[in-house]
């Protein structure tokens, strides 16, 4: 008889031991399901981190900052977005490298940043395109410069210029030179396609009569003092004799035409010295015979008539006078008033070591020059009607009005006076007057939406190629005419390379766009054109005005082209390709890229 602490001697039942084989086998088959589950996250891990490194490495965008001119590495330059979403520092070797996001924004190039055209680095993915820029104390940005340079591995150069710097001293033939003397820079740049001389910065001289003007780009440049008067309480006795410190252009001349202009390469300093003569300076007064007696007028003051920056004067609005204080010399002075009844006046001024009083100045309403247009469209389907708003009354008008668009710009230099359309007085009003022009030379800016201009005359002067001699009491019409057999012109741009498309290995490439000039020959009509050349170096340009041209290819666009100036356009006789276009004529054309301006 077994007892209860006795081992059972039972035999094992077979049936617990399937139980049992099948339990072991569930817990196996669980173990493999829970390491096959492992192994299978790590692989979709493993795949999906070598997706994001391959997607990062698509969307990677690296470059090299450079000198333009040496050609080394630009440590520490700043290279940002233009939506300001990306910026860094190049490294010591001037790499710097970007993480692009999947999706893009569009931007346009170039851009006028701080009084001068900026390039832009543009990159184009499959979602979009960057635009990038670069800056660094000491550098400036040239926006003539070279295309992007891109490499196989998405990398892109950029080149900065070397800043010129233009230092000088301001010498007194006094023992102490008065404080506050300030220095003014005037550049010679291109503004529509024509050379003007500009504003390009101010300087005040330090109390030992150095200035310095910086970050400049290669270019022609003139320096001359702003006028100052000598008020120093020890030496002034009131009521006595006044002195001053008149404008002095470098190297020492009075006026502007004599000035001497300095040519300023990347890099370069140039060292300028100015001479400062103390003189006497005597009242002067000048009446206006028909002054309001509460009206502004913008004085200009010109020695020998040469206009630039130098002399002022005032207006004395209560005894209807210009006045002030000038040195010994000869002057011409000018004056206009502004508003809805403008005019314009001048008188020759002598001053011969004492107070003057010119002759009365009368001023004469400016001109208003009316433009006559002979339609000699072929095509009828035109909508010639547009809603126009003035006072507070809706109308519709009819005619020219509707498709042109008319401006006169000055073409003399420090003068910014011009004239837009006179609006429209009624329904029936659809003529085209060029309202308050003062004397002087204008470029006429004619734009149609409707065929292109064939021609624009006055007293048989081409205006298309000429400026619009305006006279006190100017009233003959100009004369244009319209036509829409306009030619077309297509063509290829050799050297422009077709950016990566969405399923290419990479997604990230550079933009190498370029632009085409079309630049009617000076004795040829024709208007000028720029047209833009797409990725894959194709261009094309439906309403094209007859005329011969010359075709100029560029990698960037170029807004210093002196298109207008035919003595600056014989840099370009040799190069690209002169076409005639006729009426109606398309013409296909092959260009090859032109470096930059020279």
């Amino acid at each position: 008889m077994q007892t209860a602490d006795q081992p059972s001697t039972r035999p094992v039942c077979r049936r617990d031991s399937f139980y049992r084989a099948v339990q072991y086998q569930a817990f196996l088959l669980i173990v493999l399901l829970a390491i096959s589950w492992i192994s299978a996250a790590q692989v979709a891990q493993a795949v999906q981190s070598n997706e994001q490194e391959s997607d990062e490495q698509q969307n990677t965008l690296k470059g090299t900052v450079i000198n333009a001119i040496t050609h080394a590495p630009i440590s520490r330059a700043l290279v940002y977005s233009t939506d300001n979403r990306f910026a860094m520092l190049t490294d010591g070797e001037g790499h710097f490298e970007f993480t692009l996001p999947s999706t893009g924004q569009n931007f346009t190039n170039p851009i006028f940043e701080n009084g001068q055209f900026r390039r832009q680095w543009n990159v184009v993915r499959a979602g979009g395109s960057f635009s990038f820029m670069a800056r660094k104390p000491g550098f400036v940005d040239d926006p003539n410069g070279g295309a992007t340079q891109a490499t196989s591995e998405n990398e892109i150069t950029i080149p900065l210029l070397p800043e010129g710097l233009i230092k000088g001293r301001v010498v007194s033939t006094e023992a102490d030179l008065p404080p506050g003397i300030s220095v003014q820079l005037l550049a010679r740049r291109v503004e529509d396609g024509v050379l003007k001389w500009t504003h390009a910065g101010g300087a005040r001289a330090n109390s030992s009569g150095e200035f310095r003007f910086a970050d400049l780009m290669p270019g022609t440049y003139k320096v001359v003092t702003n006028e100052s008067m000598d008020n120093d309480p020890a030496i002034t006795i009131p009521g006595g004799q006044q002195y001053g410190f008149p404008p002095v252009y470098y190297p020492g001349v009075a006026d502007f035409a004599s000035a001497g202009t300095i040519q300023l390469t990347a890099g370069q300093t140039v060292q300028v010295d100015i001479p400062l003569t103390r003189q006497p300076y005597y009242p002067v007064r000048i009446p206006v015979a028909n002054g309001e007696p509460n009206g502004n007028m913008n004085i200009i003051v010109s020695v020998q008539g040469h206009r630039g920056p130098g002399y002022s004067l005032g207006y004395n609005a209560q005894h209807q006078r210009i006045e002030g204080l000038l040195p010994q010399g000869n002057y011409l002075v000018e004056a206009a008033t502004f508003g809805p009844t403008s005019s314009y006046g001048a008188v020759n001024l002598a001053v011969a070591g004492a107070p003057a009083e010119g002759s009365s100045l009368a001023l004469i309403p400016n001109s208003s020059i009316t433009l006559h247009v002979t339609e000699q469209f072929t095509a009828t389907d035109w909508n010639n009607h547009m809603s126009w708003n003035v006072g507070g009354r809706s109308f519709e008008v009819h005619g020219p009005r509707t498709y042109l668009q008319i401006n006169a710009e000055s073409a003399d230099d420090f003068r910014q006076q011009g004239s837009s359309l006179r609006p429209p007085t009624g329904a029936n009003d659809d003529s085209l007057v060029l309202e308050n022009l003062a004397p002087g030379r204008y470029w006429l800016r004619l734009h149609s939406s409707r065929g292109y201009v064939a021609a624009a005359t006055i007293g048989g002067v081409d205006l298309l190629h000429e400026p619009l001699v305006v006279s006190p009491g100017s009233s003959t019409p100009v004369e244009v005419i319209m036509r829409d057999d306009s030619a077309e012109l297509d063509g290829t741009v050799a050297g422009i390379a077709s950016p990566t498309t969405a399923d290419s290995s990479s997604s990230t490439t550079v933009a190498q766009l370029g632009w085409v000039y079309c630049i009617p020959l000076s004795d040829s009509p024709g208007q000028f054109q720029q047209v833009w050349v797409s990725s894959d170096g194709k261009f094309t340009s439906a309403q094209m005005p007859p005329g011969t041209y010359r075709m100029l290819a560029f990698a960037s666009r170029q807004p210093n082209l002196p298109y207008r100036d035919p003595e600056a356009m014989k840099l370009y006789e040799t190069k690209g390709q002169v076409v005639h276009l006729t009426p109606g004529q398309k013409t296909s054309v092959q260009l090859q890229l032109i470096p930059s301006i020279e």
